[in-house]
């Protein structure tokens, strides 16, 4: 058997065994949430874990410190976050009767002078809908509370998922070593430097997205948040912060950020100038993630399109819910470096070559 026979075997394998997992994968994702969850972030924690072994700490003092580290920012993040959310949503509802006033008295001409558009809100019933829904829409913290008791179990279920997360990252971060090298010993020794070299390309591919990519999402949240309290935003934080979170999913980030920011900013009632404010630093920070962090940090060479993010990330969401979307990215980066070798094979193949045609 030659060379690129072998190769082309090897890819077919390798491309059965993948829809075999995405098969398995399809039938077990409603269990398969806190592993899914606990496998990512192990494997962006897992570089300083071994950095923390290279300097001689035991590994499991090591996995112990990282997720305890990862869990204290997360818990952190929440406390500061959802309390700011919270009191922006119930300031929202006390001003939407003097934001519809708004835009009648200076969206409302515009679009009639330029557009030939005749469109009004109707302040007095939003004020009308308030006044007697108010009590009720402050109440949603114990109307919440009241679904947990009834829906106990599901609750429990909730618990106990987020309870075995560190537990499982702590297993794969422990075992981790010890998990390559099994996998190693479990390919064929014909297939074994073409394997390591494609899981290799994977593994590149990975590092390079998600890593670069959390540098780029934490570095926006800090620039977002700064640069909002700057412009006078009240709430800064929770809308940088969300921002810098969100830039993962490109366009949907920027816009979805831009968007609470100039809803904060009209909730203020300071006039034109933190609407200005959240123009140029939305407009720097766009400048900044596309010239500077994204090139740099993430790179251009990993071949990730944008449209094949946010594609990857609907069509897995569609497909296996919450669990697809955690893993949309990095199974299309595998499947990016798959398509790479079926593409090798096939413009090498006598087929497309057409030497069994002139053989003849």
């Amino acid at each position: 058997m030659n060379a690129s026979r072998a190769d082309r075997l090897q890819t077919a394998a390798w491309a059965g065994v993948a829809l075999a997992l995405i098969g398995l994968f399809w039938l077990l994702s409603p269990i398969l949430t806190p592993f899914v969850v606990a496998a990512v972030f192990a494997y962006i924690c897992d570089p300083a874990v071994n950095w923390l072994v290279a300097r001689r700490l035991p590994r499991a003092a090591a996995v112990l410190l990282v997720i305890s580290g990862m869990g204290l920012i997360l818990i952190t993040l929440i406390l500061v976050l959802l309390p700011m959310l919270y009191r922006e949503a119930m300031t929202l509802a006390r001003r939407l009767p003097d934001l519809v006033e708004l835009f009648n008295h200076n969206v409302s001409p515009l679009l009639a002078a330029r557009l030939g558009i005749e469109f009004q809100l109707e302040a007095s019933q939003f004020r009308d809908w308030m006044s007697q829904h108010w009590d009720s829409a402050q109440d949603v913290v114990p109307i919440l509370l009241g679904h947990l008791k009834t829906g106990g179990l599901a609750f429990m279920g909730f618990l106990a998922n987020l309870f075995l997360i560190p537990v499982v990252m702590f297993y794969l971060l422990q075992e981790w070593p010890r998990l390559i090298k099994s996998l190693q010993m479990a390919v064929p020794r014909p297939w074994l430097e073409r394997t390591t070299k494609t899981l290799g390309e994977v593994d590149q591919v990975l590092s390079e997205f998600l890593r670069g990519q959390l540098s780029v999402m934490l570095l926006l949240a800090v620039f977002y948040a700064i640069g909002l309290s700057i412009a006078g935003l009240n709430f800064a934080l929770p809308v940088g912060v969300i921002t810098g979170l969100l830039v993962f999913i490109p366009y949907v980030g920027f816009g979805g950020g831009l968007l609470l920011a100039v809803l904060a900013a009209l909730l203020q009632g300071d006039g034109m100038t933190p609407l200005i404010g959240v123009a140029v630093v939305y407009g720097l920070g766009q400048l900044i993630e596309s010239f500077l962090l994204t090139p740099y940090l993430v790179g251009e060479r990993i071949g990730l399109h944008p449209l094949a993010v946010i594609f990857a990330l609907m069509a897995f969401g569609q497909l296996f819910g919450f669990v697809g979307v955690l893993v949309a990215l990095p199974v299309s980066a595998a499947l990016l470096v798959g398509l790479r070798q079926v593409s090798s094979a096939w413009f090498s193949s006598k087929l497309y070559l057409g030497e069994q045609g002139s053989s003849k």
